[in-house]
């Protein structure tokens, strides 16, 4: 499959009163064309920063990307000059942000911040881009988008707005969408919806997804593979069946477990204990240690050696080291 994006060794650090938070420390990972890339774990491992730094809308300062490189088309977004990456968001990378109410100008029709876009990037006629905004509506299924482009967004409910969003960040046919949260606000109905929404828009246009979320029903439906999160780094990663029926990483189970269960009757949640570590000091070894019930005197002193357990699966986990396989087989 062909590469659309390359992340490497991400690092990324906001400079604070208190000191410098390190958010996102030595992510890697692909996307390629056609796919819905899900990046999971709980709020403040470092999601939504990753996705920021890919669109570089970091602010700098605080923000900064310390090190590596974010491979799109041949060139390095890490390096770019502003007024070019001006050119590349929206036309080749889109985001779509959690919470569409502030994605969208209240004071401006919905067809004037749809057609902006178009006329931003395309050298077209301003007739020739209402065409594609309507086009587009009518895309992500807003009635009567003819009237409906006239309308301001406090006049659409929550799902009319979030496909407005979606429709904004489509409206120039990028190669990559972001979508950080994007069924957050939603009721369950507005966003099963939403997610069919994405696999028409995805399969009529091969547009590639990256899909923020901790919600891991929204992951279980739309899917190709899951990177799972934790304190700014990825502790697994593999293809979604990987990840939901052989979990590795004692946080990827722990994720799963606190799920509610349809298919099992009288389930307790079981909740990860705990509290994730402090980003101003990071700890030298595994960050999920204080919260690990299968934690070892080695996993405090020394991040764990990434295991590759098929061509896509991966973790970082001592736990793969044959010395603990012995004793675990031992003990049992």
């Amino acid at each position: 499959m062909e590469k659309v994006l390359e992340v490497k060794n991400l690092h990324v650090s906001f400079k604070t009163y208190g000191g410098e938070v390190k958010a996102v420390r030595g992510v890697t990972f692909d996307l390629y064309k056609g796919e819905t890339l899900a990046i999971v774990g709980e709020s403040g491992c470092g999601k939504s920063v990753s996705a920021q730094s890919i669109m570089r809308l970091i602010p700098n300062p605080p923000g900064k990307i310390k090190h590596g490189s974010i491979l799109f088309k041949g060139m390095d977004l890490t390096a770019v000059k502003e007024p070019q990456m001006r050119n590349i968001r929206g036309a080749d990378i889109s985001m779509i942000f959690q919470d569409p109410m502030t994605a969208l100008n209240p004071t401006i029709s919905i067809g004037e911040q749809i057609i902006e876009g178009v006329l931003q990037h395309k050298q077209v006629t301003r007739q020739e881009a209402k065409k594609t905004a309507l086009e587009m509506l009518d895309l992500v299924g807003i009635p009567n988008p003819v009237e409906r482009l006239k309308h301001y967004p406090h006049q659409f409910s929550g799902g009319m707005r979030q496909r407005i969003v979606i429709a904004m960040a489509l409206v120039c046919q990028p190669e990559v969408l972001i979508a950080d949260e994007p069924t957050t606000a939603l009721d369950v109905t507005i966003q099963a919806q939403i997610l069919d929404l994405f696999k028409e828009i995805q399969s009529k246009t091969g547009v590639s997804i990256i899909l923020i979320t901790h919600d891991l029903g929204v992951v279980a439906q739309v899917a190709d593979r899951v990177v799972v999160m934790y304190a700014g780094k990825i502790v697994e990663a593999g293809s979604r069946r990987e990840i939901f029926y052989n979990p590795q990483h004692p946080y990827t189970k722990g994720l799963l477990n606190s799920v509610p269960r349809l298919d099992i009757e009288e389930t307790e949640l079981v909740p990860i204990g705990g509290s994730p570590p402090d980003l101003f000091s990071p700890p030298t070894g595994c960050p999920f240690t204080a919260r690990c019930a299968y934690a070892m005197e080695v996993c405090d002193r020394k991040y764990p050696f990434k295991t590759r357990l098929s061509q896509e699966h991966h973790v970082d986990c001592w736990l793969q080291d044959e010395r603990a396989i012995k004793m675990l087989a031992s003990i049992k």
